[in-house]
C-alpha cells in the first residue's frame, strides 16, 4: 500500500479500537446482573422468580475477553504499521510531518491576508446616532439628537496584503503537490490483514477464525 492508504489504514485501526473500546467500557457488557424475587419470603407458598437485566449489546457479551484480545491484536497492528510509516517517511524528499503542519499555518494566515484584503473603505451617516447637549431658554441643559457621520479607512497596504496572499496561495500549492506525490508514489512495508472497508463485526469474526 501506499502512504495515502497507510494513512486511511491508521484511521481504520483507530475506528476499531475506540469499538472496542466502547464494548469494553460499557460497565452492562462486561458484568451481569440477576435479580431474584424472594416471593417465599413473603408468602409461603410463592415461588421464587430469576430474572436477568437487559443487556446492551448481546453479540459480544458472551465474548468479552475474545473482544478484549482483539483490541490487543488492533494495537499491535497498529504499531507495525506505525514503524513501517516511519520507515518509509525516512526516504521521502520532504518532511512530511512538519510540512503539513506548515502548510497548515500557510493556509490560515492566506484566509486572514484574504478577509484584510477584501476590507473596504466605507462612509456612511447615522441619523440620530449622536447626542449633544444645550442650555435652553431657562438655562437647564437638554440633550438633543444628531447624525454621525462615520469613515471606515483601512490603515494598511492593500496591495502589500495581497502579494503576501499570492505567495502564501502560491507556497501553499506548491507544497501540496509535493505532499501528494509522496502520498501517492512511496510504498510502505505492511500488508493489511482486513480490507478498509469491513465492519467491526466482519474483522473481528475474522480475528476469531484466524
Amino acid at each position: 500500500m501506499n502512504l495515502k492508504e497507510a494513512f486511511r489504514f491508521q484511521n481504520k485501526l483507530q475506528s476499531l479500537m475506540d469499538d472496542a473500546k466502547n464494548i469494553l467500557d460499557d460497565r452492562r457488557n462486561i458484568t451481569q446482573t440477576k435479580n431474584t424475587y424472594l416471593r417465599s419470603k413473603v408468602v409461603a407458598d410463592a415461588e421464587d422468580e430469576i430474572t436477568i437485566d437487559d443487556i446492551p449489546n448481546p453479540e459480544y457479551t458472551e465474548k468479552i475477553t475474545d473482544v478484549a484480545a482483539f483490541l490487543l491484536y488492533l494495537l499491535d497492528e497498529k504499531e507495525k504499521l506505525s514503524k513501517a510509516v516511519i520507515e518509509t517517511k525516512k526516504s521521502l524528499p520532504i518532511d512530511m510531518d512538519s510540512e503539513v503542519s506548515l502548510n497548515s499555518y500557510r493556509q490560515a494566515m492566506a484566509s486572514l491576508f484574504r478577509r484584510m484584503a477584501d476590507t473596504r473603505s466605507s462612509e456612511n451617516i447615522i441619523y440620530n446616532g449622536g447626542v449633544g447637549y444645550r442650555f435652553n431658554a431657562e438655562g437647564n441643559q437638554i440633550s438633543y439628537k444628531c447624525p454621525v457621520k462615520k469613515v471606515v479607512t483601512i490603515n494598511f497596504d492593500r496591495n502589500k496584503i495581497r502579494k503576501m496572499l499570492a505567495d502564501l496561495d502560491k507556497k501553499a500549492d506548491s507544497v501540496s503537490v509535493e505532499l501528494d506525490k509522496c502520498l501517492i508514489n512511496y510504498e510502505v512495508s505492511y500488508e493489511a490483514p482486513f480490507d478498509v472497508n469491513d465492519s467491526f463485526a466482519n474483522v473481528f469474526e475474522k480475528y476469531l477464525n484466524k
